[in-house]
């Protein structure tokens, strides 16, 4: 009888810790789906922000157009003070 009502608390036990660990394996499935649906709703806005293509680089300025800007501000830092 006292090994019955043992193997018994014994099965009731490892149900519950196998419906335990199969809940958790649930939420990280869930947290996975989660950030797959977050992955392709940003790559959604970037395609809708961007027309569909990755923003162009800039190309690098000539020493020319760099002394024109230099000049261009320091011209305008000169009319703020006045």
């Amino acid at each position: 009888m006292k090994a019955l009502v043992l193997l018994l608390a014994l099965l009731l036990t490892s149900g519950m810790a196998l419906a335990q660990d199969r809940r958790k394996h649930d939420r990280q499935q869930m947290k996975q789906e989660d950030r797959q649906r977050m992955r392709e709703d940003m790559r959604e806005v970037n395609r809708d922000k961007f027309g569909g293509s990755r923003p162009e680089r800039q190309r690098q300025m000539t020493p020319q157009e760099r002394e024109k800007l230099r000049q261009d501000i320091r011209e305008a830092n000169k009319n703020l003070k006045r």
